[in-house]
């Protein structure tokens, strides 16, 4: 066991395989699961300037791809479940307020702990999936270019590991 953990953290060792890294940990962050991709950015970028915007680009991609999939795992929840019928009165305004403002809602999908939940809400709702799409790679792009920059001027050294 020690073995396989250690081949698949080599893997995905930044140095060798950085974007790719990038990807594939942007890409499961922006699903329901509760993990964050920031820092591999950061560390692509402290490895390998140059790298800024293709880390940012990449990092965008996957996490709107992982938007996308929560968006149709939350549309293929409503079509095995049904209306919700038992709803407390803030969830409803929530679904109301998602419901107005509909594919624009989903800019909001990079914000911590309700930007995914927000992808799949959004899906549940069937709000149309490509403004969903490009409205999440929107917000996305602007965290990562955003949240990268910030960090990099927040730790201008050798990362603290």
């Amino acid at each position: 066991m020690e073995a396989w953990l250690l081949s698949v953290l080599t893997w995905f060792a930044l140095p060798q395989v950085g974007l790719s890294t990038v990807f594939i940990v942007s890409l499961v962050s922006a699903t329901l699961l509760p993990i964050g991709s920031e820092f591999a950015v950061l560390a692509l970028v402290k490895l390998d300037p140059p790298l800024f915007w293709p880390a940012v680009l990449v990092a965008t991609v996957g996490n709107t791809i992982g938007g996308a999939i929560s968006w149709w795992m939350g549309y293929g929840a409503e079509r095995a479940y049904e209306r919700l019928k038992h709803q407390k009165p803030h969830e409803a305004r929530a679904l109301q307020w998602l419901q107005r403002f509909g594919a624009k809602a989903c800019l909001l999908s990079w914000l911590p702990a309700v930007g995914d939940p927000l992808c799949a809400v959004a899906g549940w709702l069937r709000l149309p999936f490509w403004p969903c799409v490009a409205y999440m790679a929107i917000g996305k792009f602007l965290r990562y270019v955003t949240m990268t920059a910030a960090l990099l001027w927040w730790f201008p050294g050798p990362l603290p590991i």
